[in-house]
């Protein structure tokens, strides 16, 4: 057992354990929050509104409480057992999803998603802060590189769960529910999809908690004060990881969250065909790139790079900006198809390095709040205005919904461009405060 892990009162399997039981429940975060991707077709057509529109309730209704709670959350997480409030989230988002599927009117799906968003505030800031605790800064990477998989696992797994169900409910006419009445597919979709996770949360409270760990011997979240004090100091390289980051996820929300709808409107493929071969490639591809950006990470780590998961995250952007460019611009359907795999790979190459990053430049008190700024800033604008973007730029720029895959490509050009100047600059910052932490240690 590591020093750390001695300190943490957590044996290196229980650790492991917690990665597995939390990566699971970001899978099912990603689930719940992605599965409207597959449903615009279905969704516009019975609630009568526009790409805009439903932009807002995959990006904008989840990100405005998901990304605002997350600080105040993230104290708590700080302060409080992290076990306990993660538990408590997955119950709620997975009730949350459930209610989505009883919205009949636009509003109430907006306001249904805004309380999935709510739940899911709880999960990432209260992870990362465990995973810190639990694993030494050397293997940190890899640890939360599987976590953040389920990112990408959640995402494949919405798009084939979503496929198969909303075609086999499509071919039922509808699921008929005591009390509720009849339901049409895409409702039905989210009562399914939403309910498991109270499972989940029991599950959750299988989970160690880690004792925290902190060299000062104090244990306590840092007071706000003290909080603010160090990021003003910081604030350099946390403003250029968070927004360089922030340009990652937007470009990722905005190619992901339209992926489905590319290929059935520009390519028309049957809805029920490009669902579970998207889903395969987030599964395989996007998983492991997330886990080789943290092994990389690592073993920049362990060459003696300072600015590790900096320079990672870098090269990720770097590889991945011909594909995101290039895959929704090519006119053969099965060439677009396959070069979403490497865009999925090197699209998740950056996270793993981005949340281990920024535990290691972050002291432990604060993690989970810093990890909550981080969450606020990337997802208001990733999640928030990623695919909203896209809708924009269709509906206001090329002003033809036929023009949907020049929109992607050109929200992933400037996203691209702008987070690796950004990272690109949080280099020589990155490694000035990792060489200041090592001195105080």
């Amino acid at each position: 057992m590591s020093s750390i892990q001695a300190q943490s009162g957590v044996s290196r399997s229980a650790a492991w354990y917690a990665v597995v039981i939390l990566t699971i429940a970001y899978m099912f975060s990603y689930i719940d929050r992605q599965i409207l991707a597959l449903m615009v077709g279905p969704i516009r057509a019975d609630l009568n509104i526009s790409d805009s529109q439903f932009s807002l309730l995959h990006g904008l209704a989840f990100a405005i409480f998901y990304t605002f709670l997350g600080i105040p959350i993230g104290r708590l997480a700080d302060s409080t057992n992290r076990r306990n409030l993660i538990a408590v989230g997955v119950a709620f988002w997975s009730i949350a999803t459930a209610c989505c599927g009883l919205a009949r009117s636009f509003w109430q799906l907006f306001v249904a998603r805004i309380a999935v968003g709510v739940g899911e505030a709880a999960l990432s800031p209260a992870a990362y802060s465990m995973l810190a605790d639990m694993f030494p800064k050397e293997r940190l990477g890899r640890a939360i590189g599987v976590y953040s998989s389920g990112v990408f696992i959640g995402i494949g797994l919405s798009f084939i769960i979503g496929s198969v169900l909303i075609s086999g409910i499509e071919a039922m006419g509808g699921l008929t529910l005591p009390v509720v009445g009849t339901l049409k597919a895409w409702q039905a979709t989210f009562i399914i999809v939403g309910l498991p996770g109270v499972i989940l949360a029991a599950l959750v409270l299988t989970l160690s908690e880690p004792v925290r760990h902190s060299r000062s011997g104090n244990s306590d979240a840092m007071p706000v004060r003290q909080v603010l004090n160090y990021v003003g100091q910081q604030r350099r390289l946390y403003l250029l990881h968070f927004f360089g980051f922030a340009m990652v996820t937007l470009l990722f929300n905005a190619i992901m969250a339209w992926a489905a709808e590319y290929f059935i409107r520009i390519h028309e493929l049957p809805r029920a065909d490009i669902g579970p071969k998207l889903g395969l490639l987030s599964v395989f591809f996007g998983g492991s790139g997330i886990i080789c950006g943290g092994m990389v990470a690592d073993w920049l780590a362990q060459r003696g790079y300072a600015d590790a998961p900096m320079r990672a995250g870098l090269l990720g952007v770097v590889l991945l900006t011909p594909f995101a460019v290039s895959a929704p611009l090519v006119s053969d359907p099965t060439l677009s198809f396959w070069l979403f795999a490497p865009l999925l790979f090197f699209v998740s190459f950056p996270f793993g390095p981005a949340a281990s990053g920024l535990q290691l430049i972050t002291p432990p008190a604060m993690r989970a709040q810093m990890s909550a700024v981080y969450l606020f800033v990337v997802n208001l604008t990733g999640i928030g205005f990623g695919g909203t973007a896209t809708a924009l730029v269709t509906d206001f720029v090329y002003r033809d919904d036929m023009m949907l895959h020049w929109s992607m490509a050109t929200v992933a050009a400037v996203g691209c461009v702008v987070a690796i100047l950004l990272l690109a600059l949080a280099l020589k910052p990155c490694r000035q405060t990792m060489a200041e932490l090592s001195a105080g240690e």
